[in-house]
């Protein structure tokens, strides 16, 4: 009786402590079961701990809470002991978005055994907000810039993050494309698989498709072995199409089929491959005014096109030169 006792005023100290913490703190079993769910992770997330308690991580929010960026999103968890640490987006229970920093810690036992993992959070979203109205929010995801174009532009990525939509990235050569496609992938859902770009324009016309989709064996003349496309390399992950407007035509339709179903065959096969890929594209086209030349697919523009973000050339933001010359001479140090 005095060891059960100890054990219940043991746990309700340690549940006080939590509740005191200005950090959200959610704690879960190897098989996603929630066991802790603090009063700042209520508040952050506006879920009630008896909503959570004894859930799915996975199943219980209207995403999985760590962002598809754990080790328990395939069937089998594969979480070393340590702390990870990442930036995730997340939806309230009020339909709010918040933007989060977790910090991720596995929990062993006396001997070493793993018994779950245990994370903390804190909401930045105001902070945020609070630098992009101030525009001082100079650097955002390895991307310079302190002016209000670019101050928009760190909004929409941390916004598009959120969703798995195509997004279509313009501007002029070295305006930060790929950049910009690497900090959506990177604090998305997707950030934990690889991302894969692939330079269309660099691609000679007669092996793209191979290049985008594999081939089976006996193709083509050449093709002695089954190859992986860009597509399986990226799946669980973000496929980055730089200059899409260089696509042949023939390609652009498999592409477009790849988008309305999720599947695609490879080179010489029969067999439907399904992955699970965010596309993000872009250009230094004006792609509508390639639509109206005839050199690309309406219908494939409308699908790429569902999220556009423009880059401004750096003609256009002059007050961040000095901020970029800063940045290269610090890390030429």
């Amino acid at each position: 009786m005095i060891d059960l006792t100890q054990s219940i005023l043991d746990r309700d100290n340690l549940n006080l402590v939590l509740d005191n913490l200005k950090l959200g703190i959610i704690a879960h079993t190897p098989d996603r079961t929630i066991t802790v769910f603090n009063k700042e992770a209520q508040k952050i997330t506006g879920y009630l701990k008896e909503d959570v308690i004894g859930r799915d991580c996975h199943m219980v929010f209207q995403a999985p809470f760590c962002g598809k960026k754990c080790s328990f999103c395939d069937t089998t968890p594969n979480f070393t002991s340590g702390t990870k640490e990442y930036p995730v987006n997340i939806i309230t229970k009020d339909g709010f978005d918040r933007q989060l920093e977790m910090t991720v810690s596995a929990i062993t036992g006396k001997n070493n055994e793993f018994k779950g993992v245990i994370a903390s959070f804190k909401d930045v979203t105001e902070t945020f907000n609070l630098s992009l109205k101030a525009e001082n929010l100079s650097n955002f995801a390895g991307i310079i810039g302190k002016e209000k174009a670019m101050q928009e532009i760190f909004r929409q990525i941390r916004d598009v993050a959120l969703y798995n939509y195509p997004v279509n990235v313009t501007g002029d050569t070295g305006t930060g494309k790929e950049r910009v496609a690497y900090a959506i992938h990177d604090i998305s859902s997707y950030g934990n698989g690889a991302f894969v770009p692939v330079n269309c324009r660099a691609i000679p016309e007669g092996i793209v498709e191979s290049e985008l989709f594999g081939h089976v064996k006996g193709a083509f003349s050449g093709a002695v072995k089954e190859r992986k496309g860009r597509f399986e390399l990226a799946d669980k992950g973000t496929l980055f199409l730089d200059e899409v407007a260089e696509l042949p035509l023939k390609t652009q339709v498999k592409l477009l089929r790849f988008l309305e179903e999720g599947s695609f065959e490879k080179v010489g096969g029969e067999k439907k491959i399904s992955v699970d890929v965010r596309i993000i594209s872009a250009t230094n086209k004006n792609l509508k005014d390639e639509v109206n030349k005839g050199n690309f697919r309406e219908d494939l523009y409308y699908r790429l096109d569902v999220i556009p973000i423009h880059l401004p050339p750096l003609r256009h933001r002059k007050n961040d030169i000095p901020i970029l010359a800063a940045h290269f001479l610090k890390e030429a140090e």
